[in-house]
Order: structure tokens, then sequence, then C-alpha cells
């Protein structure tokens, strides 16, 4: 209530300092009062043909933001996934930002006509802010989750709402509320220009033609209160897009039982003359393995001509001291890393607990699970076998490092999957919990081989 009535004293203030100022000039053709405004203003609102050409310019500028908007985030996603484009489209863009306003409008003018030409500046100046706030939101997705849908198969959907949509979202608004302001006041400064027909910026000439200075208070005040009036309705939709949070699809289950073979294989074939590339494991039921694997990163080795053997149905645990490989073998047999040479052969599926949590923190604890049950009930009833009933409905951000390290464990049981792998699944557990959850990876292996990293 402070702030309103402050914001209310302020606008106040300055009513009267234009007043004072209107009063000392003492011409209504160089400043008119706010009283003879505010005549002009009221007698519009009487005019039947004012609602016409306040709907036609809301119309053309409404068209240009809703093009420049659509099509900017078609391009952005597009540059997203191939960086050639984003080299293509640089130029452009940047003549889009640097071009004034002014040029595009006498251009289009000479090739067009002024009949949408403020639709057409209202998308040239909408576009390049909308396309690098979207291209930047894209580039910072958390790559982690991006890990975390790959190997949970997550569908398209569900990555898009709840993985790339909280990263557009701070980036989405801030472009959005520049191009928001700045689609008004460039479509009517071309109507003005153009002296479109039925159009406020047309009125607007009209009122500096018969000298109305009045007149050009009065729409000025028209062009500020729809340009508010547009952008809150805009923003509060957009807002209502960001928090809906559709129902997830159950992934599908896709057999991506092969040999993965070593980064320079994926690249072309290796020369015949390396021997130490092994030859690729023919997939089969019985399980899976790791042969003659050799993994660095730079001059730091790994593994050095490893092999493993994991049997279906079993349970195994690799306890080794920290920065013996754990991770990179577990990450490895889910496919996210490739083998320097020798060959992984990696499960139909696989579900996994990683090092980190990797949890869509904005999200409850029920939302992340049910991106991988494909059903709110399921999840629910899962998460409490190991979670508080109150903690349930809370964001993931705002959990205990020992109860998210739960939802992802619960995350990675419940999906459906040929492997679990689990990388120190207990941290931040005390022993009772420690327990419950070792009883509940028990309950729910159902014959699906498990692969546990820990501490020795």
């Amino acid at each position: 209530m402070k702030k309103t009535i402050r914001k209310i004293l302020i606008i106040l203030f300055w009513i009267v300092v234009w007043a004072v100022l209107a009063l000392a000039v003492d011409n209504k053709i160089l400043m008119a009062t706010p009283l003879q405004a505010a005549g002009e203003l009221l007698s519009l609102l009487g005019e039947a043909s004012f609602y016409k050409t306040v709907a036609m310019s809301l119309l053309r500028i409404g068209i240009g933001f809703s093009a420049g908007f659509g099509i900017a985030v078609l391009l952005a996603s597009v540059s997203y996934q191939f960086p050639f484009m984003e080299e293509c489209l640089a130029p452009v863009i940047s003549l889009l930002k640097s071009i004034p306003v002014a040029s595009f409008v006498v251009l289009l003018l000479i090739w067009w006509g002024s009949s949408f030409l403020a639709a057409a500046i209202s998308f040239l100046v909408v576009l390049p802010g909308i396309y690098i706030s979207t291209l930047e939101g894209l580039k910072n997705v958390d790559r982690e989750l991006l890990e975390m849908g790959r190997v949970f198969r997550l569908p398209v959907g569900s990555r898009f709402f709840y993985i790339y949509r909280p990263a557009l979202r701070p980036y989405l608004f801030s472009g959005m509320r520049v191009a928001l302001g700045m689609s008004w006041k460039s479509g009517v400064a071309a109507e003005v220009i153009g002296m479109s027909d039925i159009s406020i910026g047309g009125q607007l000439y009209l009122s500096k033609i018969y000298l109305n200075t009045a007149g050009v208070f009065a729409w000025t005040a028209v062009v500020v209160f729809l340009s508010f009036l547009f952008e809150r309705i805009v923003l509060w939709a957009t807002e209502k897009f960001f928090e809906w949070q559709p129902v997830c699809r159950k992934p599908g289950v896709k057999s991506r039982r092969q040999s993965i073979k070593p980064k320079e294989e994926e690249r072309g074939r290796r020369s015949r003359q390396d021997t130490t590339v092994a030859e690729p494991v023919v997939a089969d039921d019985h399980g899976f393995a790791m042969k003659n694997v050799c993994k660095r990163y730079g001059s730091i080795t790994v593994f050095e001509d490893r092999n493993d053997s994991f049997e279906k149905g079993h349970v195994y645990y690799l306890r080794e001291p920290s920065g013996s490989g754990k991770t990179t073998l577990l990450r490895l047999l889910a496919g996210l890393e490739q083998p320097d040479s020798g060959t992984v052969k990696a499960a139909a599926s696989c579900s996994m607990v990683f090092q980190e949590d990797r949890l869509c923190r904005g999200y409850s604890a029920v939302k992340n699970v049910e991106l991988v049950t494909g059903d709110a009930g399921v999840a629910r009833n899962a998460l409490e076998q190991l979670l508080e009933p109150e903690a349930l409905d809370k964001p993931c951000e705002t959990l205990s490092g020992g109860m998210k390290r739960r939802v992802a464990l619960v995350r990675a049981m419940e999906a459906d999957s040929e492997c679990v792998l689990l990388d120190e699944p207990f941290t931040g557990m005390d022993v009772e919990i420690r327990t419950r959850a070792e009883e509940y990876i028990r309950a729910r292996q159902n014959g699906r081989t498990l692969i546990i990293a820990t501490h020795i």
C-alpha cells in the first residue's frame, strides 16, 4: 500500500509540474495543460472511430510482434542445433540491430506501401532481440541435465518443458520486456511517417498538422496505456506458460544394445595398423562388458586395457578408492563417454544415479520422478518410501542434500531399464535412511543388473 501511494504521489507531482509549465508558457499550441489534454481524451473516448483506430494499430503491432517473436525463436532453435546457421545469420542480426528504424520505414514505403508498415517495422525491431535472448538461453541449458535426459530417454516434450524451458526463462523475459516497448514505439513511429490510414500514428500526424497539441498529448497517453496493457498481458501469458507443468509422457524403451567403439572409429574408420583397437563385442542377452578398454583425459590415464563383464540380474559393487575411475566406468556403460580404444558393450537401456543429483531444481520431487514414470501417482507412492510427505511437493532446490539424493535414487529405480547404475547413491544419508534406501533398492531391483559405486 505504501508503495502504491508513493507511486500515485510521484505521478501527481509530475502532473503539477506539467500544469505549472503550461501556465508559464500560456500558449496551448506550444504546451497544452493537463486539463486540456484530459478533455481531448474524453472527447476521443466518445467517438466510435476512436476504437476502430485503436483496434487497427493494436492489430498491426500485435501481428508484427507475434511474427517477430515466433520466427526469432524458430531461428534461434535452428542456430542452436546447427552452429553454421548461427554464423550465417550473424551479419543479418547485426544489421537489424544497427540500421535505424527510419531507414527501414523509408525502404518499406518504397517497396511495400503504408498498409502494414507498422507490422513490418515491429517485426524487424522484435526479431534480433528475441533471437539473441533465446539463443543465449539455449546455450546456457544445464549440460548435466541434458545428459540425464539422454540416459533416461526422456521424450522431446519432457526435455523441452523441464530442461530447456527453465533455462530460457530469464533470458526470454529480459528480451521480451525490451522488445514489447520497442515494438509499440517503432510501430507508432512508422504509422506517423507512413501516414497510415486508420491508425494512432495517423491521428498523431493530423493533430500535428492542425496544431492540436492537446490531441497529441491525448493520443500519446493512449499509446502509453496500450503499450503498458499489451506488455502486461503478454508477460502474464508468458508467465503462465512457464508455470504450466504438463503431464509427463513415460519414456519409450528404445534398444540401444550395441558395441560402443573408440572415438576415432566414430569420426571415421581408424587405421587398421592400430592393433590396440579390439574387435567389437557381439551383443547378447547374458549381460554387458568392457574389453581392452583404454580411457584417457589429456595426459591422465584412467583405464589401461581394462576388462570387465557384468551378468544380467546380478548386483555389483565397485569398492575402489576415489579417483580410481568408478564414475568414468559408469559413464562408459551409460554411453555418455567413449573409450579411446577397446570396446564397451552397453546395456539395451539404463537408468542412473549420477555423481551429482541432476534434478530439475525448480520442480517438485514428484515431478522429477514423474519424468520417468509418466504417472504422478506412481511417482508419489515410490517417493513416500524414502521421503517425508511434506517434502514431496516442494521444489527440489529447497530440499536438503540427503533428500535430493533420495529423489535421484527413486528416479533411477523407478525408471524402466535393463541396468541401474548407482554412483555413490547413499551420499548425505544417515544410517537409518541408508538402511531404508538399501531395502528399497533390493525391493525394486526386479531382476535388473545393479552396479553400485561406493567408497572403500
